[in-house]
């Protein structure tokens, strides 16, 4: 594996150039390619390449992290290029000090199908609407992971979910939950239901406690932006559900009331 490695010394060698100010670069759209920073997301980025819904093109760490990453490495199909640099050159190439020393540059495989039609039968899915806190994003893609949702639907208004911090967020679970960014939420909605899907949108005002939700073989949860929360045309269009909390509060975070709810759902059709 040593032998794999290329060594890069100055700032402006053009093999680099994608990782090249990612800060500033993250913020202008890569089409489908995106950066995974840390050992967790590089290592989810290995495996998500092996099932071909992601491929990893390009490899750039700290030279001292090598060793600890060395396993994930080894993963790697030997056309992918492994470069390392000093800290002080790497530092320079990304524009800020980067602690944790390990990058990629991974794509997204975009195959024409729908989603829905790849889910199973008893599906638990997640719907975001307007979710433009990367963050927030991140968070509910970690949130899904980990209660078993079968995938994420989010409307054409929401952030990418590949962008740089929501990724890092999600500790790479945007790579491992199928996901689908499009459409507005009620092209999404209404697609969901007529493919016999439950929805619940998630509001503080709500009809039904959230805990009480009858568990049924396709669920949808809806959650929208913090602030102005969901259009009313999906409140009124589907049913509704709380988190019962303590008055005086008008709401929770959109990514600790996403983690609630799923529990709350995924605990009803036995699915943890």
């Amino acid at each position: 594996m040593w032998s794999r490695l290329i060594a890069i010394e100055r700032v402006g060698d053009p093999r680099i150039a994608d990782f090249r100010d990612i800060r500033e670069r993250d913020l202008t759209g890569r089409q489908n390619r995106f950066i995974a920073e840390g050992t967790v997301v590089l290592r989810m980025l290995v495996e998500a390449s092996r099932s071909g819904r992601f491929a990893t093109e390009k490899v750039l760490l700290l030279r001292n992290r090598v060793d600890g990453v060395a396993p994930i490495l080894e993963r790697l199909p030997g056309d992918v290029p492994i470069y390392v640099a000093e800290a002080q050159v790497l530092d320079r190439i990304v524009g800020f000090h980067l602690h944790r020393g390990v990058l990629a540059l991974g794509r997204r495989e975009v195959a024409e199908f729908d989603l829905i039609d790849r889910l199973p039968e008893r599906s638990l899915v997640l719907v975001g609407c307007g979710i433009s806190n990367h963050d927030n994003a991140g968070s509910m893609f970690r949130n899904a992971a980990a209660f078993n949702a079968d995938a994420v639907f989010l409307d054409e208004t929401s952030c990418d979910p590949l962008y740089r911090k929501a990724l890092r967020v999600s500790v790479g679970s945007v790579l491992s939950v199928p996901y689908e960014r499009k459409g507005t939420a009620l092209d999404v909605l209404t697609r969901l239901s007529a493919n016999g899907f439950s929805i619940w949108t998630l509001s503080p005002r709500g009809e039904t406690d959230i805990r009480a939700i009858p568990p049924t073989d396709r669920m949808a949860l809806v959650v929208g932006t913090e602030g102005e929360g969901l259009p009313p045309a999906v409140l009124e269009g589907f049913q509704s559900a709380r988190i019962p909390q303590s008055e005086g509060l008008d709401s929770l975070n959109v990514a600790t009331a996403t983690g609630i709810a799923l529990f709350a759902m995924s605990s009803a059709a036995n699915l943890i």
